[in-house]
This record gives C-alpha cells, structure tokens and sequence, in this order.
C-alpha cells in the first residue's frame, strides 16, 4: 500500500484573534488587560479553593494578557 500525502494547514485560528485586538486603540488594551487580570486572579482564587474545573484556563488568560502587552509594546517601539 502506498501512503497517501497529506497537506499540512497552518492554523489560522489565532490570527483572527490577534487581528482583532490589534484593531482596538490602546485604552480599549489596557482596559482589557486589566479586566483579564482580575479574571486571572479570581481564577487563582478558585484554582487555590479547589472550585476551578478547567485549570488550563489560567493559562490561557495569562497569555491572553501577554499577547495584549504585546502589541502594546510593539506600538510603542514603533512610534520611535
């Protein structure tokens, strides 16, 4: 039997959520980053009392609040 070549996609997933934050002006950022961190912290805090279900959800709030620092850091060393 020969092996069938299968095509390699690269996820586009992210890109559409990257797109749209970079969209947002950056008081519409910080506001959002400061929301997430609060998300973030009573994610924590259920995490610690043991209420939290989905744990990988404090992971991906984390980077969530990454990729927002991101894109305002790159707007910032692009202005210069």
């Amino acid at each position: 039997m020969a092996k069938k070549k299968q095509k390699v996609v690269a996820p586009v997933v992210r890109e559409s959520e990257v797109d749209k934050l970079r969209k947002l002006d950056d008081a519409t950022i910080e506001e959002k980053i400061k929301e997430m961190k609060q998300e973030l912290f009573n994610l924590r805090f259920q995490a610690a009392v043991g209420k939290l279900e989905n744990t990988a959800q404090i992971g991906k709030t984390k980077k969530q609040i990454a990729r927002m620092k991101t894109i305002l850091t790159e707007r910032v060393n692009g202005a210069k």
